[in-house]
């Protein structure tokens, strides 16, 4: 697959991804009903070279969808590891390790799985929505997403509709979504027209079920 992708102005030439600390760099959002979102702006550094394996080695599949009367094609990439797979990036099994330590995630809480998105451009996208099994879950619980490539917006409002809050993620970001706000909240990432580049991104989860979860 060939991408075209601006690299990083501040990743150093070959260097490995180095996954930063979590304590004292995490910034908490309190919104309603209990739910909240994490920031932890660069967290992953010289995510260059993570990108551009994930781009090559990902064994990326088109999701299809029924539609009224038709099936079509989700507009993005996607993949996905269970809880007894292999991430396909050592940075990923150590992401996911410091996220469990980080959040002492344990039982059915911990991170366990990751599911991968591939936006190719600003025409790839995915609509308002929160996580089914999320959703469904009596407990609170998390969602983190690590972003790799070119920034773009993920949006979030109340369910059944609200003002928007937006959130840039860019090259090496985390955000991570928890309390109620898989129940409580939707979230997006809009179409847009501007020229953006690819970008990853690698959601870790529970152990829910694939076929239930969004």
């Amino acid at each position: 697959m060939t991408i075209e992708y601006q690299a990083s102005l501040f990743d150093t030439v070959d260097a490995q991804p180095i996954v930063g600390e979590l304590p004292g760099n995490v910034r908490r959002i309190e919104l309603d009903h209990g739910a909240w979102i994490d920031v932890r702006p660069s967290w992953v550094v010289n995510s260059d070279a993570l990108f551009e394996s994930l781009v090559t080695d990902v064994d990326w599949k088109t999701d299809r969808r029924e539609m009224y009367d038709r099936v079509v094609a989700v507009p993005r990439l996607v993949s996905w590891f269970g809880p007894q797979q292999a991430l396909p990036h050592p940075t990923l099994t150590r992401a996911k390790q410091a996220l469990n330590d980080y959040y002492e995630a344990a039982g059915k809480q911990a991170f366990a799985t990751a599911g991968l998105c591939f936006y190719r451009t600003g025409t790839d996208s995915v609509a308002w929505h929160g996580d089914r099994v999320g959703a469904a879950l009596h407990d609170d619980t998390r969602v983190a997403i690590l972003s790799v490539g070119s920034e773009r917006v993920l949006s979030v409002r109340p369910k059944g509709g609200g003002e928007v809050s937006r959130y840039p993620v860019g090259h090496g970001d985390l955000i991570v979504m928890g309390g109620s706000c898989q129940r409580t909240y939707e979230h997006a990432i809009l179409k847009t027209a501007r020229a953006v580049g690819p970008r990853i991104s690698v959601q870790f989860r529970p152990d829910w079920s694939r076929n239930d979860a969004s």
